[in-house]
């Protein structure tokens, strides 16, 4: 690791070996599994939702592999940036960090819209002072602020540092486990395998109706590599954490897609507020248990937004710190030593998120995820264009060798990150909507502004970032 730009950067070096996990497995494990899943086995049956979940965690296994590498080799603040900056030059990496980080704030809006729907089934009568209706939802102001405040917490958290943003991770990623562990148990005492039927529904339709949640899912294994500076452990281990965080979501989600089926029949499950949720009480004939999993989709919640978050300001501040975005991004606290505008400017946006209604879960779920495939398929590319152009580049963990594997890698993620992305085109069997493609255009709307502000012409190499840094100092 550059030593000298590591101590310029000013982030403190506080975080371990589980805190770095943790941070990329409770990033992946959202409230998507709590919500999701009667979804899921309504489209694709039991085993055809379980098939989506290992096909999707195997592409995701497949990106986490090129990212390992390029972690592990470049462990700077950014990820993303970063990589693309060495390997296509500034402005590929501008679409790239733009494009995971339009993701993250995807998600992190999500889980501010997320927490008062949990809230709601606890405390049904929470919903008071009637806004406005919106796609059918009537927003109210007591529902909308349980979103607000949850916000201006974890931003909070957030600025106060990454160590104290670790701590609260790693304890609320424990408690998520024990959920887990029970849901395992409740199946065996009180699950039924005739429940399971049936194991595949909708055919082909229905497994890609599930695959395509998949990026959305999964995001949250690069959210390492955004603190890569931050972790103080060896640069070859960071990049193994960051496969090992995919192939313990990808477990997950299996592991809750057996034991909700196992819960109830199937048409049960389709008419459950919240399949998981229902599943789960009926699992230990209790409805506290019922609750006690409501409080897991908490943890879940908590732990994808802080490190989304986290991974999200990383990102804005690293863009800021190479000249592609106002200097204001960059300016760490003082005493902390955060990027606190970074935060409270995704901060700010999630606090947005509530008023517009719980439809906006789906719309965000799908909006980010052509963002976050871009992103992938960018980093891809990237991994075998260094390969090719940079092969003396020192690499501390080297997936696939130094021969034909890795390359073999590369090109899988390619194309299957392309193939991808095509499954959320118009006549395409999980087409997207207008209103996620509204969200999607707004995003990149507002990217153009700050992308053809970015230097033109400069190579791409390890010193590009110093070179638009130069650039944009004589326009000043």
């Amino acid at each position: 690791m550059n030593t000298t730009h590591a101590e310029s950067s000013g982030l403190a070096k506080t975080l371990g070996n589980f805190d770095a996990l943790a941070l990329g497995f409770g990033a992946m494990i959202g409230f998507g599994w709590v919500v999701l899943t009667g979804g899921w086995l309504e489209n694709a049956g039991t085993l055809g939702a379980v098939l989506a979940m290992v096909v999707g965690g195997g592409i995701m296994a497949v990106v986490g592999l090129t990212y390992a590498e390029l972690t592990a080799a470049m462990p700077k603040a950014g990820g993303e940036h970063n990589f693309i900056l060495r390997a296509l030059g500034p402005r590929p990496s501008f679409i790239g960090s733009w494009a995971i980080t339009g993701g993250y704030v995807t998600i992190v809006a999500f889980e501010a819209v997320a927490l008062p729907r949990t809230v709601e089934y606890i405390f049904p009568g929470m919903s008071q002072i009637p806004l406005w209706t919106v796609a059918g939802f009537e927003v109210n102001l007591t529902w909308a602020l349980v979103g607000v405040l949850a916000a201006i917490l974890i931003t909070w958290i957030n600025i106060r540092g990454v160590k104290q943003a670790g701590v609260v991770q790693t304890f609320v990623v424990i408690f998520l486990l024990v959920i887990g562990l029970l849901l395992i148990f409740g199946s065996f005492i009180g699950g039924e395998v005739q429940h399971m039927q049936p194991l595949f529904s909708n055919g082909i339709n229905g497994f890609f109706a599930v695959l395509v949640a998949v990026p959305f899912l999964f995001i949250g294994f690069d959210v390492i590599p955004q603190s890569a500076e931050e972790v103080n452990i060896p640069a070859r281990q960071i990049g193994k954490l960051v496969v090992l965080s995919v192939v313990l979501a990808t477990a997950w989600y299996v592991m809750v897609v057996l034991t909700t089926s196992s819960a109830m029949p199937a048409g049960e499950l389709a008419g459950a507020d919240i399949a998981t949720a229902d599943a789960f009480g009926a699992l230990f004939g209790s409805a506290l248990m019922s609750k006690v999993l409501i409080a897991g989709g908490v943890a879940g919640i908590l732990t994808s937004w802080n490190s989304l978050l986290l991974g999200a300001s990383r990102l804005v501040y690293s863009l800021a710190r190479s000249g592609m975005l106002p200097a204001w991004f960059a300016t760490l606290h003082p005493k902390y030593k955060t990027p606190h505008n970074a935060l409270m400017f995704i901060g700010g946006i999630s606090m947005l998120a509530p008023f517009f209604g719980v439809q906006m879960l789906g719309w965000l779920v799908d909006s980010g995820a052509p963002s976050i495939i871009i992103a992938y398929l960018l980093v891809s590319v990237t991994f075998l264009v260094l390969r090719k152009r940079d092969p003396q580049m020192v690499r501390p963990l080297r997936v696939g060798g130094a021969g034909i594997g890795g390359e073999l890698i590369g090109w899988t993620s390619v194309l299957l990150t392309a193939a991808l992305f095509t499954l959320y085109m118009p006549g395409m069997p999980a087409a997207l909507t207008w209103e996620p493609w509204l969200i999607f255009g707004v995003w990149w709307l507002l990217g153009a502004v700050f992308f053809f502000k970015v230097p033109g012409g400069i190579k791409a190499g390890p010193d590009a970032e110093e070179q638009v840094l130069a650039v944009v100092r004589a326009r000043k």
